[in-house]
């Protein structure tokens, strides 16, 4: 989350500002996860919102209040 909220790399994050974690899954291992995240990917947009809108409807940050530290 931090490399997000500082925008530390060019790319499709940082143009469209993107910086709020609204929705997250746990998973046991990394290939879990992947197969996952390229479901989500796959979807409509439309769908894609389902998911967040039954957790938080108001798609507040979830990260809000952890503590990050900055490189200086």
């Amino acid at each position: 989350m931090n490399q997000y909220k500082t925008k530390a790399f060019k790319g499709y994050t940082s143009k469209y500002n993107c910086d709020k974690l609204v929705y997250c899954e746990e998973y046991d291992s990394i290939d879990e996860a992947i197969v996952r995240e390229l479901q989500i990917k796959k979807g409509n947009r439309k769908n894609t919102g389902k998911p967040i809108n039954s957790i938080n409807p108001e798609w507040k940050d979830l990260s809000d209040g952890w503590l990050f530290y900055f490189d200086k």
